[in-house]
């Protein structure tokens, strides 16, 4: 079903039948990604005396119970609220769910024992300089991701001045293949966090942070249009479905 989306004057034709997934569904078992330090989560049935909420087990219908953190467990989209002493919620804060956007694709880069995404390597990359989101794929880029156990791994993060180019590149919403944008084990300086957010100085209450997700190679870097989906948690973050849609000749 091609359409086409009006968007700051500009018109854009999509495919709706063709949409590409680029979150990692939750599965109650170990083999569900996992990062900061958490047991994996958890899908069980209700268990009530002699009740217990499976077909399997006797009951009428399937009845679970669902124990996860939105943080560790898969792809979820934050708000300033996951850093800040004040309640925000994504629910509030995320009010619209159509973006332009941008993939990137980039190879981190080695310094000392890190891995980092630096402000070059966005300077080369970055060509779009209206879009509104940005999605950074990281290499090695393999489906290990589906299932990868990050915690005590020390994996890739981004640089306080990668954040900040990204911000005063007009970007609201960052999206990343990586448990957190800011490094494992920091001490909690959280300075991709900050940055990008402007904590310290005039805090974007409508930014929004994007982990955990996973772009599969058949996706071409280039621009598209991103559906933001996520569920109505009145938390700091929600786990979040982002969805992209190819943009006729683009």
């Amino acid at each position: 079903m091609k359409t086409i989306i009006k968007y700051n004057n500009k018109a854009y034709e999509v495919d709706l039948s063709k949409p590409l997934d680029i979150s990692i569904p939750l599965k109650g078992d170990v083999s569900n990604p996992n990062a900061w330090y958490v047991p994996a989560p958890k899908i069980t049935p209700v268990k009530d005396g002699d009740f217990t909420g499976s077909i399997k087990a006797g009951a009428s219908t399937n009845f679970n119970n669902i124990f996860f953190n939105p943080h560790a467990h898969g792809t979820h989209t934050e708000c300033v609220g996951h850093i800040t002493r004040d309640f925000y919620n994504i629910n509030d804060v995320l009010k619209q769910f159509f973006f332009i956007a941008e993939l990137i694709t980039i190879s981190p880069e080695q310094r000392g024992n890190d891995m980092v995404i630096t402000k070059k390597h966005l300077e080369s990359k970055l060509k779009d300089t209206t879009t509104e989101a940005l999605i950074i794929r990281t290499l090695p880029n393999t489906n290990t991701k589906l299932t990868k156990q990050y915690s005590h791994t020390n994996p890739p993060y981004l640089l306080e001045e990668t954040a900040i180019f990204i911000r005063e590149s007009g970007i609201n919403h960052l999206l990343i293949d990586l448990p957190s944008v800011d490094k494992e084990k920091d001490d909690g300086e959280l300075l991709a966090h900050k940055s990008f957010w402007d904590y310290n100085n005039n805090i974007r209450l409508d930014a929004t942070i994007t982990e955990f997700i996973f772009v599969p190679n058949s996706i071409s870097d280039g621009s598209y249009i991103l559906n933001l989906q996520i569920a109505p948690f009145v938390n700091d973050a929600s786990p979040s479905k982002p969805i992209l849609y190819k943009i006729a000749n683009s």
